[in-house]
């Protein structure tokens, strides 16, 4: 991501726990004027989000976007599946990855750059429990070095 007006309005922070991140795309979403109104409030959420590709398009499952308050019948469904644009070059190229096994594709973040919504796009690779609990022991340590390097100042 660049540094061009972007805000990023959501994060799946499970996501870069459970997953190795090998690559990572920007994708457009195909959004209703409601659920776009809803994003820029920050009413969205990623947790248990996933994507996948069906008959050569990409579509988000589990992006729960809350309905937007003065929206009354233009409101979908929270949960509803949403197309992500992509051109046919990453697609093509995400199928090839994701039908490697171990494979899938998890959305990371959701932001504004400019006046567009965008979706950070991620091929991961599932971690396994010991990969997690030496992720968790990496952090612990460098913690532990930054507390006594500060506590050592005079």
């Amino acid at each position: 991501m660049g540094k061009d007006n972007v805000k990023v309005l959501a994060q799946n922070k499970k996501a870069r726990h459970d997953y190795f991140i090998e690559e990572t795309y920007e994708a457009g979403l195909e959004l209703f004027g409601t659920e776009v109104k809803s994003i820029r409030l920050g009413k969205v959420n990623l947790k248990d989000s996933y994507a996948a590709i069906e008959k050569g398009e990409a579509f988000v499952y589990n992006m729960h976007v809350s309905p937007y308050e003065k929206g009354n019948i233009f409101n979908k469904d929270p949960m509803r599946t949403r197309r992500l644009l992509l051109n046919r070059y990453e697609i093509n190229k995400l199928i090839g990855y994701i039908q490697q096994k171990g494979y899938t594709l998890v959305p990371l973040s959701i932001y504004l750059k400019g006046s567009l919504v965008k979706l950070e796009l991620a091929v991961a690779k599932g971690k396994q429990l010991h990969d997690k609990r030496q992720a968790i022991a990496e952090r612990d340590a460098k913690r532990e070095v930054e507390r006594e390097f500060r506590g050592k100042e005079y």
